[in-house]
């Protein structure tokens, strides 16, 4: 009796970088449906819990639209302690997140799940420790001048400029860039969907 093939994978996110992160490792979905929905963190919830909750709350709404399909939603959120910053929309909203940044260290948490059409969602969570440089007015003022910051938790994208700011880091880069992609990788291949060659 011949195998089933896989459901089609449908990755939930507006991010190209995501994308580009999946096309990387081979594994591409076969359609991108962006997902949209309220992010506000609860009151008193956890970064963790957060970016767990939102991933899974992104991939469940495209899962309803696509009900063949294996859908992949993912979060990440920029924390310093338990205070999160937000995804930058204003040039402000990136300065306040940069000056807060500048010479310390902070969690970038990234939550990753699957919603399945034969089986329990799966979930993972990765958490990856950064420190900053101590930022100059200067350094400030040209990296919010470069745009590069608009849309990204934390206010900035670890893949362009800002790599000049990061003398260290513990985990998993992807992650940081938009998708943990070992553990999603792994997720993907063991629900019978990824490549294993």
């Amino acid at each position: 009796m011949a195998r089933r093939p896989p459901p089609p994978l449908i990755l939930a996110s507006a991010s190209p970088r995501r994308l580009m992160l999946l096309e990387q490792i081979g594994m591409a979905p076969e359609r991108v449906v962006p997902a949209d929905i309220d992010e506000t963190p609860l009151i008193n919830e956890l970064p963790r819990d957060l970016v767990c909750r939102l991933a899974l709350a992104k991939a469940r709404l495209v899962a309803d639209q696509q009900a063949e399909a294996a859908v992949l939603g993912a979060d990440t959120v920029v924390a310093c302690g338990r205070r999160i910053l937000p995804k930058a929309e204003t040039e402000a909203q990136a300065r306040a997140c940069l000056k807060r940044l500048s010479g310390r260290r902070h969690v970038v948490h990234g939550g990753v799940a699957l919603v399945r059409p034969d089986g329990p969602p799966l979930t993972r969570y990765v958490a990856t420790r950064i420190t900053f440089k101590r930022l100059s007015d200067t350094e400030i003022d040209s990296y919010v001048d470069s745009g590069e910051w608009h849309g990204k938790a934390g206010g900035y994208a670890i893949q362009g400029r800002a790599a000049a700011f990061v003398p260290f880091i513990n985990g998993s880069y992807s992650n940081v860039v938009g998708l943990p992609l070992y553990e999603t990788a792994q997720l993907l291949m063991g629900a019978g969907l990824g490549r294993d060659d």
